[in-house]
């Protein structure tokens, strides 16, 4: 059962009927070839880490007004630092799409060797996307997905479904041989894809073992949304067995309305994966039992695999010798017997 649930259909939508992906992709790879690890002989890690043509990427990425969004851009900042070969052009973090588009074309303009690029609405950024690769400049989509295939050379991603089917089977087995069992769930925006993903794989998650959500509220990834949504959930619900919350950042509110409730009766769930609920779930000492992570090191995998496209190298543990088109990261579950191996590089919330 749990395999059909993690099953998703992916729907290309396919832009420009006079442009071929195959054109692209080469245009984005031709006159990059360095010898250092052209081939799968010689893709190594020490191959990969060796140094090589010296690059300029550019990466545009959202406002750091979330500890998640935050931690994104430090690490890919942190992980251009890592390499002599690099050189990074960061535009300054933004949520205006329109402004975004501008950062691109300067980009662009500037004939980077590489894009990296969180965009704040994956649709608006479709286009100049577009444009860049068209200009043989491979782009990093991460996170937020563009609408057309065309637009990244690869796409870097969480798993939102996954974390909803990571969580819901964390308390699946907590609740286990519990009948009747109340599982409540606080979301983050409704009106994201990214917030519906979620709570489709947790209501698929607890379906498979028979339960399901009986109460539902959503807040809107802040401390004061977070609050306010957990109050209005725990007057509603005079008893609940066990709570998912979407988010850690929102989460420092919700655990607020939990302690000014005084309400113990059930375990709670995070999500994304915050070093302040990893310290709360190592130390046992509250209702916060787990948390689901959600990658923040996304951005900086996107600067490793622009440096290793622009060279023409590959992924090191694989036979292939090209990096591959999509990278889907995992979305584990972290507790206390397991806290110890994800704290040390959690974000700060």
């Amino acid at each position: 059962m749990l395999a059909k649930t993690m099953a998703r259909k992916r729907m290309l939508v396919l832009a420009g009927a006079s442009v071929t992906l195959a054109g692209l992709l080469a245009g984005c790879t031709a006159g990059t070839a360095d010898t250092s690890g052209g081939n799968n002989d010689s893709n190594t890690v020490s191959g990969n880490k060796a140094s090589g043509k010296s690059i300029t990427i550019g990466f545009s990425g959202p406002a750091a007004d979330h500890g998640w969004l935050g931690a994104i851009n430090s690490s890919a900042i942190a992980e251009a630092k890592k390499y002599k070969d690099v050189t990074l052009k960061v535009a300054e973090g933004t949520n205006d799409a329109n402004l975004q588009i501008s950062q691109v074309e300067s980009f662009i303009n500037d004939k980077v060797d590489a894009i990296v690029l969180l965009p704040t609405d994956g649709a608006a950024l479709t286009q100049v996307a577009i444009q860049a690769m068209q200009a043989g400049i491979p782009v990093i989509n991460v996170d937020r997905e563009f609408s057309s295939t065309f637009a990244a050379r690869v796409t870097v991603l969480g798993d939102n479904y996954g974390m909803g089917v990571s969580a819901g089977t964390y308390i699946c087995g907590a609740l286990k041989g519990k009948k009747n069992a109340i599982v409540a769930e606080i979301a983050g925006i409704d009106s994201l894809p990214l917030t519906q993903d979620r709570s489709k794989g947790f209501a698929a998650a607890l379906n498979d073992c028979g339960l399901k959500v009986n109460n539902r509220v959503a807040a809107d990834f802040t401390v004061q949304g977070g609050e306010a949504a957990a109050s209005q959930l725990l007057a509603a619900a005079p008893k609940i067995d066990a709570i998912w919350n979407h988010d850690d950042d929102q989460g420092v509110g919700v655990l607020a309305a939990i302690a000014a409730a005084n309400r113990k009766e059930f375990i709670m769930v995070g999500g994304a994966g915050s070093a302040n609920v990893m310290r709360s779930i190592k130390a046992d000492n509250s209702v916060l039992k787990a948390t689901v992570i959600y990658p923040h090191t996304q951005a900086a995998d996107g600067i490793r695999l622009a440096r290793l496209v622009v060279q023409s190298k590959a992924l090191s543990d694989l036979v292939e010798n090209e990096v591959p088109r999509l990278v889907r990261l995992n979305a584990p579950v972290v507790t206390k017997a397991n806290v110890d191996k994800y704290i040390t590089s959690a974000f700060e919330s």
